[in-house]
């Protein structure tokens, strides 16, 4: 007998995980999700986008709209962030893979924390000046970013 060919690849399995983990987030318009990775295909840390820990989601807005004070903006930490800080490993030299490109914002963070290559699956805001900005550091500090295709996942009960 010989082994299983049609298993799925590091690429999608972790994307895998940054997809579930962005099934955690209660945005009702975004949900984003990211995973660590170091040298040797470990998950050393996940995240997805929140509020902060021990804020009461029903009483913070989700709104995308309206006075900056009354939208989720100023209240949400993103997914990379929150992948970067629950984890307790050392991030120099792993790999992010994460739902959405990240913003200009957690490029500083994903940048700062070492780690050296981003994989994304949507670059949903390309182009804006978010995504220049985060990609004029990106190319500045050698970090390399790539995007995969989607795929699904296919889960069946026995």
């Amino acid at each position: 007998m010989k082994k299983r060919t049609d298993y799925i690849n590091w690429d999608r399995y972790f994307m895998g995980v940054a997809l579930l983990s962005a099934m955690r987030s209660k945005d009702p318009n975004t949900q984003v999700g990211a995973c660590i990775v170091n040298q040797r295909n470990r998950i050393v840390g996940i995240g997805y986008n929140g509020l902060p820990f021990g804020c009461d989601d029903d009483l913070f807005p989700w709104a995308s709209e309206g006075e900056f004070l009354d939208t989720k903006y100023p209240y949400i930490v993103h997914a990379e962030p929150n992948a970067i800080l629950n984890s307790d490993a050392d991030l120099e030299g792993c790999r992010i893979y994460v739902t959405l490109f990240p913003c200009h914002e957690c490029v500083k963070l994903i940048i700062q924390s070492g780690i050296k290559e981003i994989i994304y699956l949507s670059d949903k805001y390309n182009n804006t000046l978010s995504d220049q900005a985060a990609k004029r550091m990106l190319a500045g500090s050698g970090i390399s970013y790539r995007k995969i295709g989607a795929f699904r996942i296919k889960i069946e009960e026995e």
